[in-house]
């Protein structure tokens, strides 16, 4: 054959052959801080982050715990340990092959209570909403792209973010590590609106107004007078308040909200006690 022609034939057949990974050769894949992801690059988050992230949203037994964008699987490793039901999501094979690994290696492998399992998925395709704690370490475009999602879940779920903020949506929690920084949210129930309410079977109207976690309001307290509420505050489904009535009476409000109602107790400076309920109109 031509030395022309045979040189041409090897530089076509490189040029064809497709591309293999490290571990097709027999080598054992190993992840490099940096490396390319879908939307991001990889790098590893320390493990004291990684404890006080799962510290700040009280990990635990009974917990369902999704970490989303799982890299090598640390966090719903350490999750695992906690007891709860982890399962994070890795776009990279690879890196999810890799991370199933060190799960085996730590004996958490596998699905259910203590255990962590990786999946190779993409995180805006996955459904989490069966999650009780969410844990993230994504750019910040990244997390208000999920922000809706998780907002829509119920309320009560906690969520921990490594480094960056869900912007306007204010943090329940901060906690610094070394120049590190986590951030703690949980999600709040959706309260705004009028609602009808009864106090001791006494009727009248509430309205509230709400910036996320953060509430606002008044209640009717006879003829055209609305009370403002004092301390409003609501924390995922817990839902507390105080007004003063029309004869100087401070009355104190808690209780839970489910869906379109919300019940609890009341008690008043005198030291009575009572039940309420709202309906939402």
């Amino acid at each position: 054959m031509n030395r022309f022609f045979r040189f041409a034939l090897v530089v076509l057949l490189v040029v064809a052959a497709p591309t293999y990974s490290q571990t097709t050769f027999g080598q054992k894949y190993e992840p490099q801080v940096g490396q390319a992801g879908k939307d991001v690059i990889w790098v590893p988050t320390p493990d004291e982050v990684v404890e006080r992230m799962l510290t700040m949203a009280q990990v635990g037994p009974g917990d369902i715990h999704f970490d989303l964008g799982a890299g090598d699987g640390k966090i719903a490793i350490a999750a695992a340990k906690r007891g709860a039901r982890a399962t994070g999501i890795e776009y990279n094979p690879e890196m999810a092959k890799y991370a199933n690994e060190r799960a085996a290696a730590a004996g958490v492998a596998g699905v259910g209570p203590g255990k962590a399992t990786i999946r190779q998925a993409d995180i805006f395709q996955t459904d989490f909403t069966s999650a009780t704690v969410i844990t993230l370490y994504l750019l910040p475009a990244l997390n208000m792209k999920l922000r809706p999602q998780i907002l829509s879940m119920k309320p009560g779920t906690r969520v921990v973010s490594h480094s960056f903020t869900m912007e306007d949506w204010e943090a329940d929690e901060v906690s610094s590590m070394d120049g590190r920084r986590a951030y703690f949210w949980m999600v709040p129930a959706n309260v705004i609106g009028a609602w009808a309410f009864e106090a001791n079977g006494q009727k009248s109207e509430m309205t509230l107004e709400q910036t996320f976690q953060k509430i606002s309001g008044y209640v009717g307290v006879g003829g055209t007078t609305q009370a403002g509420l004092r301390e409003p505050r609501l924390r995922g489904a817990d839902i507390s308040f105080a007004y003063i009535d029309q004869k100087g009476m401070r009355r104190d409000f808690t209780g839970k909200v489910n869906g379109r109602q919300m019940e609890g107790t009341f008690r008043d400076a005198k030291g009575a006690e009572g039940k309420w309920s709202a309906v939402k109109k």
